[in-house]
C-alpha cells in the first residue's frame, strides 16, 4: 500500500508498475513525475491555493484533473500531508486491460492506427486512454499494487520550463511506453 501521505519525490518512484483504473481502462505505470508545492516553481500549486488547483491541498490519495493547453485531461495523484499542493503527474504507462476502449478514445479515423505502446505514453495521452474528465478531480485513487519493485531511474522533468532540470521524473528503464524527450535518442532512456 502505498502512503500518500509521504512527499511526491518519495512517492513517485512506489508509483512505477502499480496498475490505476479507471473508467473502463487499466494503464500501469512506467513514468511519473514528482511536483513539491511551495518548494517547486513548476508546481501548479506554487503560488498557493487556486479554486483551479484546491484539490492538490486536500487529501492525498485523490486525483487531480486539470485541462492542458486546451486540448488534454491530464492527472495527478496528490501526495504529502493535506495543505502541502504536491502531486506526481501521471505520465506514461503500459494499458493493461480495457485496450479496445482505450483505442476509440484515442484513434482518430483519419490516422494511421496508434502503435499499442503509444496507446498511454504521455499526460495527454495517457488521460486520454483512461477517459478523465474534469468531473474525476478529486476522486480517490484505487491502485493495483505491483508484485515486485522495477528497476527505476530518475531524471529531470519534460516540457516545462521551471525547475526543468530537477531530478524529480522517474521512469521504468527500457520500457517502451516512457516518453522520449526532444533531442534525446531513445536509447538513452
Amino acid at each position: 500500500m502505498i502512503d500518500f501521505s509521504q512527499p511526491a519525490d518519495v512517492v513517485g518512484p512506489q508509483l512505477l508498475g502499480c496498475v490505476i483504473t479507471m473508467n473502463g481502462v487499466s494503464i500501469r505505470l512506467t513514468e511519473v513525475e514528482a511536483y513539491l508545492g511551495a518548494a517547486d516553481a513548476a508546481a501548479h500549486t506554487f503560488n498557493g491555493m487556486t479554486a483551479r488547483n484546491a484539490t492538490m491541498f486536500g487529501p492525498p490519495g485523490r486525483l487531480y484533473v486539470y485541462f492542458s493547453y486546451g486540448i488534454h485531461h491530464n492527472g495527478n495523484l496528490v501526495c504529502a500531508p493535506e495543505g502541502d499542493g504536491q502531486g506526481c503527474l501521471m505520465r506514461g504507462g503500459e494499458v493493461v486491460a480495457g485496450e479496445d476502449l482505450a483505442r476509440e478514445r484515442r484513434q482518430r479515423p483519419d490516422r494511421a492506427l496508434i502503435p499499442f505502446e503509444n496507446l498511454a505514453r504521455g499526460p495527454g495521452n495517457l488521460g486520454q486512454a483512461l477517459g478523465l474528465r474534469l468531473e474525476d478531480n478529486g476522486t480517490k485513487v484505487e491502485l493495483a499494487m505491483r508484485d515486485a519493485e522495477p528497476e527505476w531511474v530518475a531524471g529531470p522533468r519534460i516540457g516545462i520550463s521551471k525547475n526543468a532540470d530537477a531530478p524529480l521524473r522517474f521512469w521504468i528503464p527500457g520500457d517502451r511506453t516512457v516518453s522520449t524527450p526532444r533531442g534525446y535518442p531513445k536509447t538513452a532512456l
